[in-house]
């Protein structure tokens, strides 16, 4: 016989959809758009832009584990142009 228990909801996941979705707006507000790193260095994000994936070695990122995962991920690509 399985000992099953039911999950217990709580914090995030016991409240109602629209009252998550209302603090969870909260977080893009928090600070005002002059003051976000990005807005106002373009070069700081152009580095991170261009880092991409770089801080991941080779063996660990998702697509070189898993080929059939990559050629998926091609095919919705080039379904989407």
């Amino acid at each position: 016989m399985e000992n099953t228990k039911p999950k217990s909801r709580r914090g995030f996941a016991s409240m109602d959809p629209a009252r998550r979705k209302e603090i969870a707006s909260k977080g893009g507000r928090s600070v005002p758009k002059e003051k976000r790193a990005f807005f106002t260095h373009t070069g700081l994000a152009a580095t991170a832009g261009s880092k991409g994936g770089k801080s991941v070695g080779a063996g660990e990122r998702a697509f070189s584990q898993d080929r059939t995962l990559a050629s998926r991920a091609g095919k919705k690509s080039r379904e989407k142009s």
